[in-house]
């Protein structure tokens, strides 16, 4: 018998469907996506709302932007992933509006109502109040935010192999990162490796000795969040694969291939053709929007400040989990950090909890299980800190390689990730460098329901009845 199908709030679901509780989530993320398989299978019907149909595995969107794997590898669509389950129904589209009282959500020109709402609409980029640089250094949170990254720089050693000029080739061949966190430097780590392989292997008139990569932070130290020592060796490895570190220093001013700093050695002037952003992170516009429009507080950075069970105050039947969610509720007051981890464990617990509220239980209070911290900087090395234990080098690699397959949702991308890292590894070649599409198209993307254009004359009524159908009859 084939799998019951519907369309939830359009068309009503069969029964005995029709009297379960409705759940929507928003976002197919980390958080949201754990608690869609939760769900899976259970006495709930479930909406999952997302501007994109795929679940992107945004710790390796560095990967994507230095040409080790390709966009598939580690995106995954979400109707595969969730949508086959007969209680779970995907819609792709943009939620521009929440209404607490009624219980709905809006989108699509559509309102849908709820029994219980999960936000995991995650978080983006900030350049802190100077959203002007944005198309000056992309930054990298999409896909098409490591496309545009990659196309950048690799037009810009193809411009070099053509240039005569010693000073124009120096200006091409640099890469400014900004922000030592663990995605800048990953990202700063696999681009100098990329531009030394390439020029040795497949440029003829590039000197690899001028391949520049420049990491810069206004803090003291690279991966600030990680213990001291890792941080030590993390600097020391980067140095010695030819990455410049600039800590102490604050971006000033961004211009077309000028980057100004001030710092410890006053202001100083860096040029170089590509510039990437990895400094800011701030939550979804959806904590601001539902802060206006339920009075719940958020924190410096626009996260919900939500109670011990992820509910917003005088809500409980809004979760908000993920970047999103600012949980305070831990054995030693600070937030949970906003990374997969957190946000697997916080679906998944939120689930159980509005499962276990229908049948009338109550769940053991969340507790956050620290698996630990990691950062890959190059080939064969990486460092973790494991709850106290530190890692570093191939043994390092060896456990954020693991631990980056076993999160990875999708199967056949766990395959085809560890087949492309041992290829990488053992060849050095990098299987996607393509330039495709033009200069920052990759940049403001619109994302969400496209809807296709019809001619008038052949308009199509709600009931699907043209206009020129009804002056017929």
């Amino acid at each position: 018998m084939a799998a019951e199908r519907f369309f939830l709030e359009l068309d009503s679901p069969e029964a005995p469907m029709r009297a379960w509780p409705h759940v929507v989530i928003v976002g197919g993320g980390f958080a949201g996506l754990k608690a869609c398989h939760a769900l899976a299978g259970k006495p709930v019907r479930v909406t999952l709302i997302d501007k994109r149909n795929f679940n992107l595995f945004q710790p390796l969107l560095y990967q994507v932007a230095s040409g080790l794997v390709s966009e598939a590898d580690v995106a995954s669509p979400l109707r595969q992933m969730v949508g086959q389950a007969p209680n779970i129904q995907v819609l792709l589209g943009e939620v521009v509006d929440i209404d607490p009282q009624a219980r709905e959500v809006v989108f699509n020109d559509h309102r849908y109502g709820y029994d219980h709402l999960i936000l995991a609409s995650g978080s983006g980029s900030t350049y802190f109040g100077r959203e002007e640089w944005r198309p000056l250094a992309p930054p990298m949170k999409i896909l098409e935010h490591a496309d545009e990254i990659r196309r950048r720089l690799l037009m810009a050693l193809e411009e070099a192999e053509q240039s005569p000029a010693p000073e124009r080739r120096r200006f091409l061949q640099t890469v400014v990162v900004v922000g030592a966190g663990p995605a800048g430097c990953e990202l700063a780590g696999s681009l100098i490796e990329l531009m030394r392989r390439a020029i040795r292997s497949d440029f003829k008139q590039l000197d690899p000795a001028l391949c520049r990569v420049v990491l810069v932070d206004p803090l003291e130290r690279v991966l600030p969040t990680m213990h001291p020592k890792l941080s030590a060796a993390a600097a020391g490895y980067l140095q010695r694969a030819g990455v410049e570190l600039r800590t102490l220093a604050k971006v000033e001013a961004l211009a077309p291939g000028r980057v100004t700093l001030t710092g410890r050695e006053g202001v100083q002037q860096l040029e170089a053709a590509t510039i990437c952003w990895t400094a800011g992170v701030r939550a979804s516009r959806l904590g601001a929007l539902l802060a206006d429009r339920s009075g719940c507080p958020v924190d410096r950075g626009g996260r919900l400040v939500v109670e011990p069970d992820f509910s917003v105050p005088g809500h409980p039947e809004i979760h908000a989990v993920g970047d999103l969610c600012a949980y305070h509720h831990t054995r030693d007051g600070q937030p949970l950090p906003g990374m997969a981890g957190p946000a697997v464990q916080m679906g998944a617990w939120v689930a159980a909890h509005i499962l276990a509220q229908r049948q009338g239980r109550t769940l053991p209070p969340f507790r956050f299980t620290d698996l630990g911290s990691m950062a890959v900087v190059g080939p064969w090395y990486a460092v973790a800190d494991l709850r106290g234990l530190h890692v570093t080098g191939l043994a390092g690699w060896i456990l954020w390689a693991l631990a980056h397959l076993a999160f990875i949702p999708d199967t056949e991308n766990r395959i085809t990730l560890f087949t492309k890292w041992m290829w990488q590894i053992a060849t050095r070649q990098r299987t996607a460098l393509l330039i495709t599409g033009r200069p920052d198209q990759h940049l403001g993307v619109d994302v969400g329901l496209f809807r296709a254009e019809l001619h008038p004359e052949n308009d199509l009524g709600e009931d699907g009845v043209s206009e020129d159908d009804v002056r017929a009859a």
